[in-house]
């Protein structure tokens, strides 16, 4: 017996999920309702409509709530994109915009063989990601805070005279300042928080990050 091809669009938030269906060789869009937003809302409204007759295609906006759905589905055996907002097909007159009607246009656009998923990244990938750009941020703001320490310090009088800034020696200069006031004092100890408190090493190359060693001594690059 051949299969019911269902498409499902999916509106995903944080506390819930709009889902739609699209059946294959119909024109009929049905709203199936909203669900709750964590993975087991999902698997139980999955499982009423996933049956030996049905099988499920399902697509949904990335966004905030990350790629766990997609991981969700692809432990399932089920067929499912993730579609970037900007390259959805929208028409000039679709400005009304609900969440029922988001998940209408992504089930129906489905069907129509009109989206194309972005790149998942794997767990692994992932967290490499994140770590990247953890580094990323420490570094804007470690740059921030240094500009901000030496600029505190000079409208103060308080003027280093070595060669370079931020070597070992500058560093053992700021260590040792003791300002004449508590309040500048109290000032300074808080700029110079984040150059003794930064757990990532910022003299690493951010290139470091791209590969890791493998156990047969290759390196594997990562996918950014």
């Amino acid at each position: 017996m051949s299969k019911i091809i269902v498409h499902v669009g999916l509106d995903v938030h944080k506390e819930s999920i709009d889902v739609a269906l699209a059946p294959e060789g119909s024109t009929e869009i049905r709203h199936f309702g909203t669900i709750g937003g964590d993975i087991l809302s999902l698997d139980r409204a999955v499982r009423k409509l996933h049956t030996e007759a049905v099988e499920l295609s399902v697509a949904y906006e990335a966004g905030p709530c990350g790629f766990e759905i997609h991981r969700y589905f692809k432990k399932k055996g089920i067929d499912c994109i993730v579609v970037a907002p900007s390259r959805i097909p929208r028409k000039p007159a679709d400005r009304v915009k609900t969440d029922r009607r988001d998940a209408q246009t992504l089930a129906r656009l489905l069907r129509a063989g009109e989206l194309k998923g972005i790149y998942v990244p794997t767990e692994e990938d992932e967290s490499i990601r994140d770590l990247t750009r953890a580094r990323e941020h420490v570094m804007v703001h470690y740059g921030r805070a240094r500009k901000q320490l030496l600029m505190f310090l000079l409208r103060h009088g308080v003027i280093y005279t070595g060669k370079t800034n931020w070597k070992a020696e500058h560093l053992n200069w700021l260590a040792r300042i003791n300002l004449p006031h508590s309040a500048q004092q109290m000032v300074f100890q808080e700029i110079s928080m984040p150059f003794k408190t930064n757990i990532f090493d910022l003299k690493d190359s951010p290139s470091r990050l791209k590969t890791r060693s493998t156990p047969g001594g290759g390196s594997k690059p990562w996918k950014l």
